[in-house]
């Protein structure tokens, strides 16, 4: 008996521990509305709950062991989290920023495991659509993304000022990612590569390879972030 709950002491902490980093890994997307650890928290338990329901070799005991085992484990990190401040972005995580001052930060992205596409999806659930339009995005420690709008992006509304509102706006495109032609977006928008390309060589842009994002609307100049040069140009 005793030799299977050291088994069971052993496997389930070096399980604790093998989650908590495989979740760091993944980075923070991968996670919705929690922190890594609550992620972990809620696998481990619904595994345990499943286990003692449809597993019949399993004994009570063992749950109910397993359960207040993993109780402890998770008051202790909780305990020294509350008491050492360090130890809390190392298992919780901490909020990164991504875009600063209008600029998007591709060592930032690429260190939470963030993809343009996904960045561009977190942006759309905040309804913004161009990321001309953001001064300061902070991607928060359970995967979402908080955004401070330029200026001219968050000023009243020209129907507010009972002024013409003018043209419907244009759905904003990114016709390059990751230095590849984003073809599908090239052929709904009003710019063709030749186009592209003719306005890349007037800013000493030889090749696309180079582009990390590119974004067009029409109604404002290409927008382009470089890889050696992160920001808009």
């Amino acid at each position: 008996m005793g030799v299977h709950f050291l088994q069971l002491t052993v496997e389930l902490t070096i399980g604790f521990i093998a989650l908590l980093v495989i979740t760091k890994v993944l980075g923070k997307t991968q996670i919705n509305q929690l922190t890594p650890f609550d992620f972990i928290s809620s696998i481990v338990m619904g595994e345990l709950v499943g286990n003692a329901i449809y597993d019949d070799e399993i004994g009570l005991h063992y749950i109910l062991y397993a359960v207040t085992l993993w109780a402890v484990l998770v008051g202790i990190v909780e305990s020294i989290t509350q008491k050492k401040k360090e130890t809390r972005s190392m298992l919780e995580g901490k909020p990164a920023i991504v875009i600063r001052e209008g600029q998007l930060d591709y060592d930032m992205l690429r260190k939470n495991r963030l993809d343009l596409n996904q960045l561009q999806h977190l942006l759309r659930d905040k309804d913004i659509f161009s990321m001309q339009d953001v001064h300061y995005a902070i991607l928060e420690a359970n995967g979402t993304v908080n955004v401070l709008k330029k200026p001219h992006a968050a000023s009243a509304l020209k129907t507010d000022l009972h002024a013409d509102p003018g043209p419907p706006p244009r759905l904003p495109l990114a016709v390059i990612l990751d230095g590849e032609w984003v073809e599908d977006n090239i052929t709904e928008s009003s710019i063709s590569k030749r186009d592209i390309l003719e306005r890349l060589q007037m800013r000493n842009i030889p090749e696309i390879n180079r582009v990390l994002y590119a974004e067009w609307s029409g109604e404002y100049p290409l927008y382009i972030v470089l890889y050696d040069e992160p920001g808009a140009t």
